[in-house]
């Protein structure tokens, strides 16, 4: 019986990491951007104020905590790569009204768990918020969506695909909120010129996996993604992929078909 329980133990526990391992997260200052769920997470810790009564410290510690961790997941928000040129950060800096918005955004993050008690006295709170959702509709600009037009050979067939699947592992890819898919020659293949901005709104650019076989049953790319292999990646940030030529042509010619890259369902598999 006793071997039973410590094998169940054993099976929980490796499920928990591999999945914690199987998720594309990102550690920008005290938090992360786990770019598969697509949810910024920060922590704050906070202090109890000596001098007051021990019921009334630790509610200004619960406080405190709240605050830090809402100032630390504004940085984490400031660090994320909105393109592959640009992070969120240069945004902001540039409209003060999206500093505002912002702002404003992230004051209703939602405390995940119940806060954590130190033999200190010390409050740590875990918040979150969403990356797609109203951070998006701020961040993404509405002048660059639409208009582009599928580059295809007429004499290339191919079968129907539901969506698209790039594999970008080894090649160092960073994510980001907008990213494209370029080919040999620094055309765009996929991007803002290709997507519905309320698809983009919706449920981000692109959708990050580690996993392939995981990424072909997800619900944005199933039931049938065409599957390509990256060259390299391109951009500042190393947040674009290139992909060759062949497969681009493959790429709009398939689209052409189902239409699924105006509605994001596009996926990049990461290491």
């Amino acid at each position: 019986m006793k071997y039973n329980k410590l094998m169940m133990t054993f099976a929980v526990l490796v499920m928990v990491f591999l999945a914690a391992f199987a998720q594309v997260s990102q550690q920008i200052g005290n938090g992360n951007v786990d770019w598969g769920g697509q949810i910024i997470r920060a922590t704050g810790i906070g202090a109890p104020n000596p001098n007051m009564p021990v019921q009334a410290a630790r509610a200004g510690a619960l406080r405190a905590a709240k605050l830090m961790a809402a100032r630390n997941l504004l940085e984490i928000v400031k660090g994320i790569n909105l393109t592959s040129e640009t992070t969120v950060e240069n945004s902001m800096v540039s409209n003060d009204m999206i500093v505002t918005r912002v702002e404003g955004i992230v004051r209703n993050f939602y405390q995940v768990g119940q806060p954590r008690y130190m033999s200190t006295g010390d409050v740590e709170v875990t918040i979150e918020m969403k990356l797609t959702g109203d951070l998006s509709d701020v961040l993404l600009p509405p002048d660059q969506f639409g208009g582009g037009q599928y580059q295809v050979d007429a004499a290339m067939s191919t079968g129907v695909f539901t969506g698209l699947i790039v594999d970008v592992r080894g090649l160092g890819l960073r994510p980001a909120m907008a990213p494209k898919i370029l080919d040999e020659a620094g055309n765009e293949v996929y991007g803002s010129r290709y997507v519905s901005r309320d698809w983009a709104v919706k449920i981000g650019m692109v959708g990050y996996e580690r996993d392939i076989n995981r990424a072909r049953t997800n619900d944005r790319v199933t039931n049938n993604p065409l599957v390509v292999k990256a060259v390299k990646v391109a951009g500042q940030n190393k947040a674009d992929v290139v992909v060759s030529s062949a497969d681009a042509g493959r790429i709009h010619a398939a689209a052409q078909n189902m239409n699924f890259l105006d509605k994001c369902k596009v996926m990049f598999i990461v290491d």
